[in-house]
């Protein structure tokens, strides 16, 4: 999809996803978190969960590869501008199933006229329903076709 074909309130639904073992390992491997609420069974039995849980940035991650599923914005990403308000709201636990939900909140014409910032709503939610985390990722969509004069000038107007 590209800018022209993003509009408030569009919504859209990922597969799920299974968090195992091995993405929690192979994430402490490649992040170098080692804490023990991410990797020892024995310790976290009493813990606040009474299991391990995986990484919060792990989530977050996932968030990114699920999004990345839906193939929206193969042709036209731009770039990644910024992570807003992001919400660690329950715990992701080894062997739950995760899916994303993607919500279009707003839209807005560059002045240029060849991309749009696009601020995207993003819910992480279990299989009980529950959402785990959720914030806003605002990116830059590439254009179809750029934009009119008239258009940016609308476009800087209403912003």
């Amino acid at each position: 999809m590209f800018f022209e074909d993003l509009v408030e309130g569009q919504t859209f639904v990922s597969k799920g996803r299974t968090v195992t073992e091995s993405d929690v390992v192979n994430f402490a491997g490649l992040s170098g978190d080692f804490n023990p609420i991410h990797l020892d069974r024995e310790a976290t039995k009493d813990g606040m969960f009474g299991e391990r849980v995986a990484h919060g940035v792990l989530g977050l991650s996932m968030a990114t590869g699920l999004l990345d599923s839906l193939g929206l914005f193969k042709e036209s990403m731009g770039a990644m501008l910024a992570i807003e308000d992001w919400r660690f709201a329950g715990p992701i636990l080894i062997n739950d199933t995760i899916h994303l939900e993607l919500t279009i909140e707003s839209t807005r014409l560059t002045s240029k006229g060849t991309s749009g910032v696009v601020r995207r709503r993003l819910k992480l939610v279990n299989q009980h329903g529950a959402v785990v985390q959720d914030g806003v990722i605002t990116v830059l969509i590439l254009c179809r076709e750029p934009a009119s004069a008239g258009a940016r000038e609308e476009a800087g107007d209403a912003a």
